[in-house]
């Protein structure tokens, strides 16, 4: 199944919304840090409300240590980045995916836009910057399980 790795969070809530978008749709998370607040913080846990106990986290101590990780288990990773050169719904996504959102102040570095396997971008409209990043995340990711008919399966009870 795809995943949702966060670069260097710097919102509390816009991380606890994505932790909680993951959990409902079982997306694992990778958290890179260091984040700009505590990732125990009351606000990431205001945001994320009860759903980040379902939610399956991991945390990267540093970019070095996710990219460790990557190369240990495989993995394609996507960028999201208003540098992107092609537009999200038009990639081909795989189940072994990594789709990766930089921080909410800067982005990525130059470093990890070099080894992203691929970039992509959200079309919007001329002269605006960027979307919120759990919004990005959530299209991307919906997109990724669409493609890749991953979304979950509920119960019949739930039908």
């Amino acid at each position: 199944m795809p995943r949702l790795a966060i670069y260097q969070p710097d919102i509390p809530q816009n991380t606890g919304t994505m932790l909680r978008l993951s959990a409902c749709l079982g997306v694992p998370v990778e958290i890179i840090e260091p984040a700009a607040f505590d990732v125990s913080d009351r606000n990431l846990r205001r945001s994320g409300m009860d759903y980040l106990n379902h939610a399956a986290i991991t945390r990267h101590i540093s970019w070095r240590a996710f990219e460790a990780w990557r190369q240990e288990t495989g993995g394609r990773l996507v960028l999201a980045t208003t540098k992107g050169a092609i537009p999200y719904a038009d990639f081909a996504y795989r189940l072994d995916d990594i789709i990766l959102v930089g921080r909410e102040s800067a982005g990525v570095p130059e470093e990890v836009h070099a080894a992203a396997d691929a970039r992509i971008l959200i079309p919007m409209q001329p002269g605006m910057r960027s979307l919120n990043v759990a919004v990005t995340a959530a299209m991307i990711l919906g997109e990724s399980l669409r493609q890749t008919r991953s979304f979950p399966v509920p119960a019949p009870s739930e039908m």
